[in-house]
């Protein structure tokens, strides 16, 4: 009936249903989803896990831009008009992750509100994130930045509890993640672990505890 509100879009039944266009992968750790130069054709939703976006300079040099994780998209570009990837995505740890046709996204913001609806708040949340990591890159010290890092992969504030970061993620991916060196991330991984922040032993255990260390002000600027 005119007037009554459709129900939220449930992205849990939406992904499960079958659909033409759409397909759902498991990805070992270390698996592309795609490469820099791929057409830019489809988007992709992680389900679960994490995932590393790059980006590879003319030289061969390699950044990471940033980590993504379960609830979030990539390659979303293509729906702006890019007809190639400008990054590469690859899975850190096992992942879930559905791939979706440009063709099918595109006709579902045009056919289904409550889905459009969805889709721009996951989009506009990332791109909250990307700005706060911005700011963290700028003003921010390398400890306040490991710690964000970390409860970012954990999952901190998507689901409510912090989840174990399957497997345990290399000190170099995340200094560069961070913009810091793998000294500096070595030594404030040891002090968050002896202060009980986090655990890691094959695999890495964020505890919610460690948002003290992005609430405490008096981090500003140290290192």
């Amino acid at each position: 009936m005119d007037g009554i509100p459709k129900p939220p879009f449930d992205a849990s039944l939406y992904f499960k249903a079958p659909n033409k266009g759409r397909t759902t992968s498991t990805y070992e750790a270390g698996r592309t989803l795609f490469l820099q130069g791929d057409p830019a054709d489809s988007i992709f939703y992680l389900e679960r896990g994490n995932i590393k976006i790059t980006v590879l300079s003319e030289q061969g040099k390699e950044a990471v831009v940033s980590m993504l994780g379960a609830g979030d998209f990539c390659g979303e570009q293509c729906l702006a008009g890019q007809t190639v990837r400008a990054t590469a995505a690859m899975s850190m740890s096992e992942c879930i992750v559905t791939r979706i046709e440009k063709a099918v996204i595109v006709r579902l913001v045009h056919d289904e509100p409550a889905f459009a609806e969805w889709l721009i708040s996951r989009l506009l949340d990332r791109n909250i994130r990307i700005e706060s990591d911005l700011v963290d890159q700028l003003f921010n010290s390398t400890e306040k930045r490991l710690a964000r890092l970390l409860l970012t992969l954990a999952n901190f504030g998507k689901e409510g509890t912090p989840e174990p970061i399957v497997p345990m993620i290399s000190q170099e991916t995340m200094a560069e993640a961070i913009g810091a060196t793998r000294t500096r991330v070595n030594f404030f991984m040891n002090k968050f672990r002896q202060l009980g922040f986090i655990e890691y032993n094959g695999t890495l255990t964020v505890r919610s505890s460690l948002l003290s260390v992005v609430l405490d002000e008096q981090s500003r600027g140290k290192l």
